[in-house]
């Protein structure tokens, strides 16, 4: 049997870290219209920051603000001709012999010999028009399901960095261990809706046997809406199995009421690997959800100029969901968007450039065009989570919100192109998160909110300080951050002088300490616990 997770986090950031295996005021107040006594901006003093941000009541953010649409309608065709052309023509590399086989029976023109599919525009059409415009993900906990597509948003963790970094340790190898912190920071984000695949990699676990250990750290200290390992059909189906476990359901109810998903790369330019296909495809044959998601890199795996890369994209998302459509019809899929471009200079990826944002904002359009759901990332390359991290991944949300991505993958902690997994950058990125929260948040026009009779009561030269417009909503009127100082310099400085930097470290660690996972069946996490026991001695040391 493999050691049960423990509920403590004995770990004392950021002294030596343990093995742990476990996986974050109303005075009453007189009205009065006079003039207040003002505090001087000297007299200002620190913020209290010393207890962590509890999370709100968990809710699924809309847009109902609208879109940016940087495309004309002649330019969604002009995509749309040369996608389909070049499906028709150069067609995809798909590496699996029994899924060519399959697409050869579909009618697709296979060349065996070059592993090349091509096919023509009626059956990319037909099949993604299979589809489904929305659908619903439940997690162990149904208050906390998200929906996917129309308007809906839901912002998700970093996912699948081989290094973490932080402030005390700097840049090293993700462990098992940073796995489960990474949980739970994500856990304890009020706006964090779902985990990608992996929060970061777990290095010190064998290979062949890691995704059960993942998915169980998962399943005790979250119970949100979390992705699956895309590696082949072994990996898939124990996902699937543990966290029907988890719901105390069967897979075959899960066909019902999906739980699942996970995220497949197309291997940009146009190759499809037998273990994403074969993920896809057993996702889909228990009605889970795929995230198709090309990886172009204009300038590397795709051409330099936008409408290349945007039509290279296009082709390959559409035609594995096809694919996908033709083989489980009416299956759940996410259309992926990861076009951003190189450094000339470098050769290196580089993300939030204006290019990234627009090919964000384009996606959306053309997953609109299409009637699927949209899946889109807010990046950068920055190395460390400084000014350069904070408007990079500006830059990458704007574009997601606001090209309609339904699923915004590595939207807290992404850094160094995805090569590191930050966990200051996971509490900064939460209040940006946060912020656009609010700023999605519908507007109040009722007669109370229009304040006419305020702005009357109060004398012209007057304030609203002391009426009771203001007193009924001071504590909730403006966004908090719970990160950002507002003292004085002087101030500021007799407190210690602590960056935006130094301010997250502190508020990781106390979520951490003072994390309580939620409240899970002591016979469900028995079985979770059975259920990896037996897989490991199943598994053993073989590949999968």
């Amino acid at each position: 049997m493999p050691t049960k997770h423990s509920n403590n986090h004995s770990r004392q950031h950021p002294n030596k870290q343990s093995p742990s295996q476990t996986n974050p005021d109303n005075p009453d107040a007189q009205n009065s219209i006079s003039k207040p006594i003002r505090r001087g901006r000297r007299q200002r003093q620190a913020p209290d920051t010393s207890e962590h941000k509890a999370p709100s009541v968990f809710k699924q953010l809309q847009n109902t603000m609208g879109y940016i649409n940087p495309l004309r309608h002649d330019n969604i065709q002009s995509i749309h001709d040369n996608s389909m052309a070049i499906i028709r023509n150069h067609g995809i590399k798909v590496l699996s012999p029994t899924l060519r086989q399959h697409l050869k029976m579909m009618g697709c023109l296979v060349d065996d010999d070059s592993m090349i599919v091509r096919a023509d525009e009626d059956f990319v059409m037909t099949h993604i028009a299979l589809a489904p415009k929305q659908f619903t993900l439940t997690p162990r906990n149904p208050d906390k399901q998200i929906i996917v597509g129309g308007n809906y948003i839901n912002f998700g963790m970093v996912s699948g960095p081989p290094n973490i970094s932080d402030r005390t340790r700097g840049r090293q190898s993700s462990q098992f261990s940073d796995f489960i912190d990474l949980i739970k920071l994500g856990q304890m984000q009020p706006n964090i809706n779902f985990f990608g695949n992996q929060t970061a990699a777990t290095n010190d676990l064998n290979v062949y046997t890691r995704h059960l250990d993942s998915m169980l750290a998962t399943l005790i200290n979250s119970d949100k809406v979390s992705a699956c390992m895309s590696v082949g059909q072994e990996r898939v189906s124990d996902a699937i199995e543990m966290l029907a476990i988890a719901r105390g359901i069967s897979t075959e109810d899960m066909k019902l009421s999906p739980s699942a998903i996970t995220n497949i790369n197309v291997n940009s330019p146009r190759v499809l690997d037998t273990e994403m296909s074969d993920a896809a495809l057993a996702m889909a044959a228990l009605n889970q959800a795929t995230i198709v998601t090309p990886f172009t890199l204009m300038g590397a795996m795709a051409p330099v100029s936008l409408p290349a890369a945007l039509s290279q994209q296009n082709a390959e998302a559409l035609f594995v969901i096809a694919m996908i459509e033709s083989v489980s019809p009416g299956a759940p899929v996410v259309y992926g968007g990861f076009t951003s471009n190189v450094d000339m200079k470098t050769g290196s990826p580089a993300f939030g450039t204006p290019e990234n944002a627009i090919a964000n904002l384009a996606g959306g359009q053309l997953c609109r065009h299409y009637g699927l759901p949209y899946r889109s990332s807010a990046c950068s390359a920055s190395n460390i989570p400084d000014a350069q991290a904070a408007f990079e991944t500006q830059m990458s949300l704007w574009g997601a919100v606001f090209g309609g991505a339904n699923m915004i993958y590595h939207a807290a902690g992404w850094m160094e192109g995805g090569l590191v997994a930050c966990y200051e950058k996971v509490m900064l990125d939460g209040d940006m998160i946060d912020a656009f929260a609010k700023m999605l948040t519908p507007i109040d026009f009722s007669p109370d909110e229009l304040g006419f009779d305020a702005i009357g009561e109060v004398a012209p030269g007057g304030h609203f300080f002391g009426h009771n417009h203001t007193l009924d909503r001071y504590k909730t009127a403006f966004f908090a951050p719970i990160l950002s100082d507002w003292q004085t310099f002087e101030n500021w400085q007799a407190n210690g002088s602590k960056t935006a930097f130094e301010r997250a470290e502190d508020k990781w660690k106390d979520v951490l300490n003072l994390f309580e996972p939620p409240p899970l069946d002591p016979d469900i996490a028995d079985a979770l616990h059975g259920y990896v026991a037996k897989r490991k001695e199943v598994i053993g040391d073989r590949p999968l």
